[in-house]
């Protein structure tokens, strides 16, 4: 008997596999085998951390076998079943902000705290057109969050992008477990890492944790779920399947406050102005689903105006849930002045201003 732990998919034939965060759920030769009856008894679901004992046979080679469950989602397995399933808790608007700002002088993180405050359990979309520094944003939201709040379990889930950019996220935030399916590999195994992402997130939060999960991007996750979208024939403009973002959009969806539980903080970016129709529709599709929007602006990235945020079109819902009422009246005075600017104009003025 060893030791052992991993996140459980299961299988369609009703049994399962311990998959680990190494090999970025995909199989492996030391994934541990968890029988049918175990999952039955102890109301395992894909996505849980599993926590036990596993038979290892001598000389055989079979996979190891799960014989104990010790924990699940880091709570004894005889109290585990006592948490109410994720979609029967009451959803709540976010009331506890996280902290975006690394230190006093980070310009970036304070504007991002003002005036698009992220909350636990936010839905938001970062709207990027090419070159506007998304990338540097989200890394930043991932660095904050594991500094300021280590409690926090913080994964970035990164669907069809260039292996650099996996290995900078990587190393960039070593705190954040980094989770990849790279421009290399197929669009199936970019739907499979989706799929058991959402389903850990879930876990996790039903059982108490506080989560966040940032993805780089919905447009490519909707392109690889395109490609094996069944629609009988049907498709919407740029050659989108009508059923393509079901999956996409029940991912998104998943994000929410618990009233008497964790968190699940979904903040993923959406790609604009690239030229695609296709992607055009995949925007339309996502506005507006989710409760904060950080759009990012072109036009400033041009001027090198840094962060490159069109703030009149950013913003989150229910704010004042997350402000002090000094942040409250500041944010509004800062927006009234600014309600008349072009982006470039009021990113300049809140800058030069030192408004944050």
């Amino acid at each position: 008997m060893k030791k052992i732990s991993g996140y459980l998919e299961i299988t369609p034939k009703g049994f399962g596999f311990l998959r680990s965060l190494d090999s970025h759920f995909l199989p492996s030769p030391e994934d541990i085998y968890v029988p049918m009856n175990l999952i039955r008894v102890h109301g395992l679901k894909n996505g849980s951390f599993v926590s036990g004992e596993a038979e290892v046979q001598e000389g055989s080679k079979k996979k190891p076998r799960l014989a104990r469950v010790a924990c699940i989602n880091g709570i004894e397995q005889n109290k585990a079943q006592q948490h109410a399933r994720f979609k029967r808790q009451t959803s709540i608007n976010p009331t506890q902000r996280f902290n975006l700002a690394l230190d006093g002088n980070d310009v970036t993180g304070h504007i991002l705290n003002l005036y698009t405050p992220i909350g636990h359990g936010q839905r938001g979309l970062i709207i990027a057109p090419p070159k506007t520094g998304k990338t540097t944003i989200l890394k930043h939201i991932a660095k904050a969050v594991t500094e300021n709040h280590p409690q926090t379990k913080v994964f970035v889930l990164l669907v069809d992008e260039r292996p650099e950019e996996v290995t900078d996220f990587r190393r960039g935030i070593p705190k954040a477990t980094v989770l990849a399916s790279s421009a290399d590999e197929s669009s199936t195994n970019h739907m499979r890492l989706t799929r058991m992402m959402m389903d850990v997130g879930v876990q996790w939060a039903e059982a108490g944790s506080d989560v966040v999960i940032l993805v780089d991007s919905l447009t490519r996750m909707g392109r690889a779920y395109n490609q094996h979208a069944q629609s009988g024939g049907r498709t919407l403009s740029g050659g989108l399947a009508a059923n393509a973002l079901e999956l996409p959009r029940k991912f998104f969806g998943t994000a929410r406050n618990l009233e008497h539980g964790g968190s699940l903080t979904i903040i993923a970016t959406i790609l604009v102005d690239t030229g695609s129709r296709m992607d055009e529709v995949i925007f339309q599709e996502f506005k507006g689903t989710g409760n904060m929007d950080l759009a990012l602006s072109v036009k400033c990235a041009e001027r090198r105006i840094w962060p490159a945020i069109h703030i009149n079109a950013s913003g989150t819902r229910r704010e004042d849930l997350l402000l002090s009422e000094e942040e409250l009246q500041k944010e509004a005075r800062v927006r009234s002045v600014i309600g008349g600017m072009n982006e470039v104009e009021a990113m300049s003025y809140i800058l030069q201003k030192k408004l944050y």
